[in-house]
C-alpha cells in the first residue's frame, strides 16, 4: 500500500549510517594508536611522493628546456622553482630519513650548480652562433637551425662545423659546443640519480607505512564478527524495502517493452501515491519517459508520411515535365527553323518592324527551349558517370562560362583552397552544371559591384565548398523553399536550377544547404566525398 506513511529510502539509509557508526566508534578505540602511526607514515608518505614527482618533473622541464629554445626562459624559471621545493621538501624527510635527506641535498645543489653553469654556456655559444652569422652571410640561413641543435646536440653541431665551416679544433665555439656535452651528460646523470634517489624514498617509506596497515588490519579481525552481524542487519532492513521497490520498476520496464510491441497510443494510468520515496519517483519519471516516447514516434511517423508524399509529388512533377517538354520540342524546332527561314528572306531590305517582331520570336522560341531542357534535366533520373576529376579546375571553368552568359564586369571572383589540386570522383559535367547554377545566381543576386567566392577546405575524406557571394541575400520564407521545384523570384526564370543541383549533388552521395541573409549575401555550402558516391 502507498496511502500510509512509509520512512523515505534517505531516512533508512540514515538509520542504517548511525548504527554501523557506533560499531565503527568501538573499533576506533582499538585503532586509535594505529591511527596515529598510520597518520604519521601517510604523511611522510605524501612528503615522499611529492620528493619523488617533483623529479619527474625536473626530468620533463629539464628535456622541453633543450627541445624548446622559444620557451628556455620559462623552463629555465621552473626547473629553479621545484629546486626551491626540493629544498624544502629535504627539511621534512630529514626528521624520518636522514641520511635520504643528506644524499638528496647534496644532488640538488649539484644539479643547481650544473644547470647554471649550461646555462651560462648557453648563451656564450649563442654570441658566438651570432659570429657566425657575421663571418659566413652565405650559410645565414642555417645558424638558426644550428642554434636550435646546439642546445641538445652539441657534440654533432661540433663535428658540422669543423667540417663544413673549417673552424679548427682549437677555435672557441668549437671549444664551448665540446664542453656543453660533457656538461649535459653530467647534468642527466645528476638529475637520473635524484629520480632514483627519491624513487628509494618512495620505496621504503610505502613499505613501512604497509607494515602499520597491516597490523591495524589484525586488530580489526578481532571486532570484526559483530560488526559483521549487526551490519548485515541492518543491511537487510534496508534492502528488503529497496528489493521491492525495484520489483515494480521491472513491471513498469516490461509494460514498456510491451507497448513497443503492440504499439499502443495510450500510455497506462499512473497509481496515485501521497508519500513518495526516490524510487517511486524514479518510477513516475520512467512512466512519464513512456508517454513520452509514445508522443515522439507519432511524430517520427507524421514526417516520414510527410517525407513519402514529397517524394511521390517530385515523381509526379518529374513524369509530367518529361511528358510536356517532349510535346514541346517539335513545334518549338518547327517554329525556331521558320523564323529563321523568314528572317532570311526579309534580309536587310525588309520592314524594321517585321524585322524586330522575328527577332523576338527567335528570342522567345530560344527562351522557351531553355526551359523545355532545364524540364528534361530535371525529370531525368540519369546516374553519375564517376572519373577523376580536379575540382578547383572544373569551378574556375563553371564560372567562366557563367560569365560568359551573364554581365559580371564589376565582379570579383576568387578561388580560396589549402590545396593547389583537388581531386575527387565525380561525374565532370553535372557536377560542372551545378556550379555554374550557382554562379548564375550569385551573378543575378549582386547589383552593381559585389564579389563571388568559392572556398575548398578539405575534411576527413570529404570536401567542403563554400560559394558564397555579396548579393542581395534571402529572405527566411525564400530560404525554405529555394530547392523546391519551380520556386523562383527571377521574371524569366523556370525555378529548376536549385532543384537541378540538390538532385545531383544528392546522386553524387553528397549534401547542400543554404546560409543567407537579406541584404548581406548567400552563402552555399556542398559536402562531396573524394571517393565518389557514397554507401
Amino acid at each position: 500500500m502507498y496511502n500510509h506513511y512509509r520512512m523515505s529510502l534517505r531516512k533508512k539509509i540514515i538509520v542504517s549510517f548511525f548504527i554501523s557508526a557506533l560499531i565503527i566508534g568501538i573499533l576506533a578505540t582499538f585503532e586509535y594508536i594505529n591511527f596515529v602511526q598510520v597518520k604519521n607514515q601517510v604523511g611522510f608518505l605524501e612528503v615522499a611522493d611529492s620528493a619523488r614527482d617533483r623529479s619527474l618533473k625536473i626530468v620533463r622541464h629539464e628535456k622541453n628546456f633543450f627541445l624548446f629554445p622559444d620557451q628556455a626562459a620559462q623552463e629555465a624559471a621552473t626547473t629553479t622553482s621545484i629546486l626551491n621545493q626540493m629544498d624544502n621538501l629535504t627539511g621534512s624527510i630529514k626528521a624520518e630519513e636522514p641520511a635520504a635527506a643528506a644524499n638528496m641535498s647534496n644532488l640538488v645543489s649539484t644539479y643547481r650548480s650544473e644547470f647554471g653553469n649550461i646555462q651560462l654556456l648557453l648563451a656564450q655559444i649563442s654570441r658566438g652562433n651570432d659570429n657566425l652569422m657575421a663571418a659566413f652571410p652565405a650559410s645565414a640561413s642555417l645558424i638558426p637551425l644550428i642554434q636550435v641543435e646546439s642546445r641538445d646536440n652539441p657534440s654533432t653541431v661540433s663535428s658540422y662545423l669543423r667540417s663544413n665551416f673549417s673552424l679548427p679544433a682549437s677555435n672557441p665555439q668549437v671549444v664551448a659546443l665540446g664542453k656543453l656535452d660533457v656538461l649535459i651528460k653530467q647534468l642527466r646523470d645528476t638529475s637520473e640519480n635524484i629520480v632514483a634517489a627519491a624513487n628509494s624514498l618512495d620505496t621504503n617509506t610505502r613499505s613501512r607505512a604497509n607494515s602499520v596497515v597491516r597490523q591495524s588490519q589484525l586488530e580489526i579481525l578481532v571486532i570484526f564478527p559483530l560488526f559483521l552481524l549487526i551490519g548485515l542487519g541492518a543491511l537487510l532492513y534496508v534492502s528488503s524495502d529497496i528489493v521491492k521497490k525495484l520489483r515494480t520498476l521491472t513491471g513498469s520496464v516490461e509494460k514498456i517493452s510491451k507497448m513497443f510491441g503492440s504499439r499502443q497510443s495510450k500510455p497506462p494510468a499512473l497509481r496515485p501515491r501521497v508519500h513518495k520515496d526516490e524510487v517511486d519517483i524514479l518510477i513516475d519519471k520512467f512512466d512519464r519517459m513512456n508517454q513520452l516516447r509514445t508522443a515522439w514516434e507519432q511524430k517520427i511517423q507524421e514526417k516520414n508520411q510527410e517525407a513519402l508524399l514529397q517524394s511521390k509529388k517530385l515523381v509526379a512533377i518529374g513524369t509530367l515535365a518529361s511528358g510536356v517538354a517532349h510535346e514541346l520540342n517539335n513545334p518549338l524546332n518547327n517554329i525556331s527553323l521558320s523564323a529563321q527561314v523568314l528572317k532570311k528572306k526579309i534580309g536587310d531590305s525588309g520592314p524594321p518592324a517585321v524585322a524586330r517582331i522575328v527577332a523576338d520570336i527567335i528570342g522567345q522560341t530560344e527562351r522557351v527551349r531553355d526551359i523545355v531542357s532545364n524540364l528534361l534535366e530535371f525529370a531525368r533520373e540519369k546516374e553519375p558517370q564517376l572519373s577523376e576529376v580536379e575540382l578547383t579546375g572544373l569551378i574556375r571553368d563553371a564560372y567562366g562560362l557563367a560569365a560568359k552568359a551573364a554581365p559580371a564586369d564589376k565582379i570579383e571572383f576568387q578561388i580560396d583552397t589549402q590545396e593547389q589540386v583537388n581531386f575527387l570522383k565525380a561525374d565532370r559535367s553535372q557536377l560542372e552544371r551545378v556550379f555554374v547554377n550557382l554562379f548564375t545566381n550569385a551573378i543575378a543576386a549582386i547589383e552593381g559591384r559585389g564579389r563571388i567566392t568559392a572556398t575548398i577546405t578539405p575534411k576527413n575524406g570529404d570536401l567542403e565548398i563554400l560559394v558564397s557571394d555579396s548579393g542581395r541575400g534571402m529572405s527566411a520564407a525564400d530560404r525554405e523553399k529555394v530547392f523546391d521545384p519551380f520556386f523562383t523570384r527571377k521574371d524569366k526564370g523556370t525555378g529548376l536550377g536549385l532543384a537541378i543541383v540538390m538532385n545531383t549533388i544528392q546522386k553524387h552521395g553528397g549534401q547542400i544547404s543554404v546560409i543567407s541573409e537579406e541584404g548581406i549575401g548567400t552563402i552555399f555550402e556542398i559536402i562531396l566525398s573524394r571517393s565518389g558516391k557514397s554507401e
